[in-house]
């Protein structure tokens, strides 16, 4: 962006947001290595906030401002061609994509693939074992992927995380938008499971 940077240490980096940056004012790179310290910390000799607004929110009232919504139902639900749903999210050992988690090593060695789970009453109606590949396809496109029968899951729903590029599982769901966030449904989306040959 060019802002010229010539830090000598990370203290320095952390002094200038310190200067910049009220809410963070009472933190400093000496004060981090004894521990952790949460914003906002507005001086020196502050402890840190456990959590925000505990009394009052940030509004000229000091209450929250909520907004009621009315369910909205997914882009796409399952039927008889897909009978089941598929959502994604994370887990306890990766971040996202898991570029940089999976290559810790003890990370990895904690998570090291990401699975569908899927419900026992489900997989012994398709017959699928604990660890079996399994195929699962959309409307948009296919992965094969090992399983992990848990109660976790409803029936009629599985599960699975999206930390590794071996599968391939946002080809699977959907780019319509949410229409209030107008942020991307990926989270859900109507597949079918084949077991492999």
């Amino acid at each position: 962006m060019g802002y010229t940077m010539s830090y000598g240490h990370p203290k320095e980096i952390m002094d200038e947001i310190a200067s910049l940056t009220p809410p963070y004012a009472g933190i400093s790179y000496r004060r981090l290595e004894k521990g952790g310290l949460r914003w906002p910390c507005p001086q020196k000799d502050h402890p840190g906030t456990p959590y925000l607004w505990a009394e009052t929110f940030n509004t000229a009232s000091g209450k929250g401002v909520f907004f009621p919504a009315d369910y909205q139902p997914p882009a796409e639900l399952p039927d008889k061609e897909y009978p089941f749903i598929l959502t994604t999210g994370k887990d306890l050992y990766h971040l996202h994509t898991g570029s940089y988690t999976r290559n810790s090593v003890p990370l990895y060695n904690l998570s090291p693939e990401d699975v569908l789970e899927i419900h026992p009453s489900d997989a012994d109606r398709l017959k699928v074992k604990n660890g079996e590949k399994i195929h699962v396809r959309s409307r948009r496109g296919s992965m094969k992927i090992h399983t992990k029968v848990t109660d976790r899951v409803p029936e009629g729903t599985v599960f699975t995380t999206l930390h590794s590029d071996e599968v391939a599982v946002n080809a699977l769901t959907i780019d319509a938008l949410d229409p209030m966030a107008k942020t991307p449904e990926l989270k859900l989306c109507a597949v079918k499971l084949e077991k492999t040959a």
